[in-house]
């Protein structure tokens, strides 16, 4: 009877050392399955600083403005009409103006998501913060530059400085300061050989929006067939004034691969040359460089920046064809006309649009700039 319990004694020892392990095992793994699982969320890539594109290949084109959702959702939106209305190339460069209280930099990471989705490369960005918008709700405009497989450009492009039109009234409705610097588009554009259905996108930055409709009437009845965008600058009136762009297709092919005009009777000033004259070639399509601070310091090297991005893409300073500077003060402006000479080519100063505007990106920015500039040193 000792025997048969100290053998039932041993055979229970002998279990217990056998289950325990593989019990405790089992329990170490339901509690792990139990615990909830952290996802690494994989880095976004960013947009690059620049992309060359061939200037005989693009194509221009404005998003339609839409109301509906959130900041997120009206890019999502926006560039799935860009997608469609450039079926037959690929978006290289997009410019977004972003109005509201939202987190503008939202934007960069929408469009990191949505090509990277696509498997398609990353434009370079020009990202910005304005005023109101044409419709009311809508949170971002897009505007798009696509390399196609056609040459539908084949003389190459002409690139329009800003004309800036003001008013000594404080007045809100500014459609007959846009019918005046969309006169002096016309008048760059005919001094080119060119007429209307030339030119293919046309931006009005308005210091209102109070007559809107407008507005977008006078630039339709001068360029029915342009891409067209308006917007205000600033969230608060400040005075009446207006600056609208353009880019038009050439007609003929230029003498040089890249030149400035200065067509009659536009005024011919050192500050910028009206027209910018890209043949068919290489250009170079920067995204917007942020400046901080406000000190000369700050503004050489938002300008050096550019610069090392610039000369990594193929081209430099020199080749500049057209700047594009977005301000936040008149003192920051003022600054950037005096100090940009030690950078770019004085004796032959491209095309420009300089105007102040809501906000950037970053809280502590001052300015941001692109610019266009055509490939080789």
């Amino acid at each position: 009877m000792r025997n048969c319990g100290l053998f039932l004694l041993l055979t229970f020892s002998v279990f217990c050392a056998a289950w325990l392990p593989q019990a405790t095992a089992q329990t170490r793994r339901d509690k792990k399955d139990k615990e909830p699982k952290t996802q690494v969320l994989e880095l976004l890539p960013s947009p690059p600083s620049a992309i060359i594109a061939e200037t005989s290949r693009l194509e221009f084109s404005v998003a339609p403005i839409t109301s509906q959702g959130l900041l997120s959702q009206q890019v999502r939106q926006g560039l799935k009409a860009l997608f469609k209305a450039h079926r037959h190339g690929r978006i290289v460069h997009l410019r977004a103006f972003v109005t509201g209280s939202g987190d503008t930099r939202r934007v960069r990471d929408v469009v990191a998501e949505v090509f990277t989705a696509r498997k398609q490369p990353i434009p370079a960005l020009s990202l910005v913060q304005v005023g109101p918008l044409p419709v009311v709700g809508a949170q971002v405009v897009l505007e798009s530059v696509a390399e196609v497989k056609k040459k539908v450009n084949p003389n190459g492009l002409a690139f329009l400085s800003g004309q800036a039109v003001a008013s000594g009234e404080p007045v809100l409705d500014v459609a007959p300061l846009v019918k005046s610097s969309l006169a002096k588009i016309r008048y760059a554009a005919s001094g080119l050989g060119l007429t209307p259905s030339d030119v293919l996108r046309v931006t009005c930055y308005c210091s209102s929006l109070h007559d809107g409709s407008a507005v977008h009437r006078e630039m339709a009845e001068n360029f029915p067939d342009a891409a067209l965008n308006h917007l205000q600058l600033r969230r608060v009136y400040t005075r009446a004034s207006v600056t609208c762009e353009a880019v038009a297709r050439l007609a003929r092919l230029p003498d040089d691969e890249l030149d400035f005009i200065n067509p009659e009777p536009l005024p011919h000033t050192q500050d910028s040359s009206q027209v910018a004259v890209v043949g068919p070639t290489r250009i170079v399509l920067s995204g917007t460089q942020l400046g901080f601070e406000y000190q000369e310091r700050d503004v050489r090297l938002a300008l050096e920046r550019l610069g090392k991005s610039i000369d990594g893409s193929g081209s430099s300073y020199r080749r500049v064809a057209m700047t594009r500077f977005y301000t936040l003060s008149n003192a920051i402006s003022k600054s950037i006309r005096e100090l940009r000479w030690d950078y770019l080519n004085r004796s032959k100063p491209p095309a420009n649009t300089l105007i102040e505007l809501e906000g950037l990106p970053s809280l502590d920015a001052s300015f941001a700039m692109d610019v266009i500039a055509v490939a080789g040193h």
